[in-house]
């Protein structure tokens, strides 16, 4: 036996090995979405998540703070609002 029959040997078991596990790991993941389909949906339909109303951060109102000055507060205000003017 020579050296390229021995690699081509070698590559031959290789392929067979890699296409064993790809038809393994093909088969495991179609059985584990079957599995989810069939017996975890129905369980979800039937006992679903409590909804949970988010606030709009938008909308919500800020009390002023009595520590910092209204001269600051006007300023990063105004740096926020020409920040998202700028990068729309």
């Amino acid at each position: 036996m020579t050296d390229i029959d021995a690699s081509a040997e070698l590559f031959s078991q290789a392929a067979v090995l890699l296409l064993a596990g790809m038809v393994f790991v093909f088969a495991f993941l179609t059985l584990l979405i079957i599995v989810i389909k069939v017996v975890i949906s129905p369980l979800g339909s039937r006992f679903p998540d409590p909804v949970i109303p988010v606030n709009n951060a938008r909308s919500q109102t800020f009390e002023k703070s009595s520590d910092e000055p209204s001269a600051t507060l006007a300023a990063i205000g105004a740096a926020v609002h020409k920040y998202r003017q700028k990068h729309k």
